[in-house]
């Protein structure tokens, strides 16, 4: 024990050791004989505690320098959670949600071998996923487009260390959305809630594999937005629900959980800045499609192989130029070929005409053509309005399906498109001219 110049030594105590800043002096007391009530009430005290060592199964107490002691707790509880039935009624406690559907969720693509840092991993994974039905063979899996875009050898792999080979039933890489299925039933599966019925501020909950080897990553936050449409890299908008929960490089695909434990997006994006110093980075803003947007779009690929009902219209289409809009040409999609026996051929389409308008939705761009008529089914009839030879004047289509068939007869008109542009470009290189290609779409 230790006392400063300024406080008197107590009683009964010398001074062992002397030096300029403090003075030590033993620690031990002289000793003192003790009444009978003293011992009878020392007794007691030891007695108590001891009986709240044993009795409590927490408490227990340390004693140096004679009658100095100090007293330690301990508490006792449960370890296991229990697996919580998702019912849609129940409220989940977070380590619920977790317990109750990790065995369900998935790492995807299990041949990736190295971390964001550049290291050789073992067991690393490029994104998630979640088994959304399972029979006696076979399961589905569903997760994002770009998570297995451009890749042949898909794996997925389960918290329990088991890894299987996947095939790719079918994908809609413009709602970025995939099927995978494996060779193995019986497993556990998701519960597919309402993204709807979601309110801003209430809890929600990932489960993947952040930056690839963080597996099985448990967070949580909050809605902090609905419907909110958000531009890709690739340019393309999508509706999403906006998070604070924590969201990294690897949850790509991974499901969000509401409070009850039921899936309600698909954990698809997050906002970061762009490295520079100079600017404060961006946390908490994270993105995910919601579940009630794709629940069609994933039982059509999983019966079909490919979204039906989706519309095409038949033709390539480009934005005008701005340099054309200056000499009064309107903003729209310019029409450059037209498949034949499509419903823009069947409607009187031509090569040239800007379309500026899907019914009363102004059109300015063919990114913005897509989006007027995204929520439009095959068969449904639309209304265009187009800007030829100076006049403008509307026509009516009855859109076809975009199945296998159209697409890869889509995917034949851009290369003869392609190849005629490029065919005129040299043609007009010889006299002098130059041919610039604008980049393109076909739809």
């Amino acid at each position: 024990m230790y006392y400063s110049d300024y406080n008197r030594p107590p009683e009964n105590r010398e001074p062992v050791i002397e030096t300029n800043q403090f003075h030590v002096y033993d620690a031990q007391p002289p000793k003192q004989k003790k009444g009978g009530f003293g011992k009878f009430l020392a007794v007691g005290l030891c007695c108590a505690v001891i009986g709240g060592a044993v009795g409590g199964g927490g408490v227990w107490a340390v004693s140096r320098f004679g009658s100095n002691s100090a007293t330690i707790y301990e508490g006792t509880r449960p370890s296991a959670v229990s697996l919580a039935n998702v019912d849609g009624k129940t409220v989940l406690s977070p380590e619920e949600v977790y317990a109750s559907n990790l065995a369900a969720v998935v790492g995807v693509n299990g041949n990736v071998t190295t971390n964001v840092w550049g290291q050789t991993v073992k067991n690393a994974v490029s994104g998630s996923g979640f088994v959304i039905s399972s029979n006696d063979t076979t399961s589905y899996i569903l997760t994002n487009y770009h998570v297995i875009d451009g890749v042949s050898d898909i794996k997925v792999s389960f918290s329990d260390g088991k890894s299987y080979d996947a095939t790719l039933v079918g994908g809609e890489e413009e709602n970025d959305i995939a099927v995978l299925q494996i060779a193995q039933g019986g497993l556990q599966t998701v519960v597919l809630g309402d993204s709807d019925a979601i309110n801003v501020g209430e809890p929600v909950y990932a489960i993947g594999n952040p930056l690839g080897e963080l597996t099985f990553t448990f967070t949580g936050g909050y809605v902090s937005a609905k419907d909110r449409s958000i531009t890709m890299s690739d340019g393309t908008v999508m509706n999403m629900i906006q998070t604070d929960t924590a969201i990294n490089s690897g949850n790509s695909g991974g499901p969000l959980f509401d409070k009850y434990g039921q899936v309600v997006g698909i954990v698809s994006a997050k906002l970061s800045s762009s490295g520079s110093s100079s600017e404060a980075s961006v946390e908490g803003l994270g993105f995910a499609i919601p579940i009630n947007d794709v629940k069609d779009m994933v039982t059509s690929i999983m019966e079909h192989g490919y979204v039906t009902g989706k519309p095409n219209v038949g033709i390539l289409m480009n934005d005008v130029d701005q340099a054309a809009q200056r000499y009064g040409v309107p903003a729209g999609a310019e029409v450059l070929a037209i498949l034949d026996g499509s419903c823009a051929q069947k409607a009187g389409l031509q090569v040239g005409d800007i379309i500026t308008a899907v019914g009363d939705t102004t059109v300015s761009s063919s990114d913005a053509l897509k989006s007027a008529i995204k929520d439009a089914k095959a068969g449904d009839s639309v209304t265009f309005s187009i800007y030829r030879d100076g006049q403008t004047s509307t026509i009516t289509l009855t859109l076809d399906e975009d199945n296998q068939d159209r697409q890869d007869a889509m995917e034949q008109l851009q290369q003869n498109y392609n190849q005629q542009k490029q065919s005129q470009s040299q043609n007009q290189q010889q006299g002098g001219n130059y041919y610039y290609n604008f980049p393109f779409g076909n739809w």
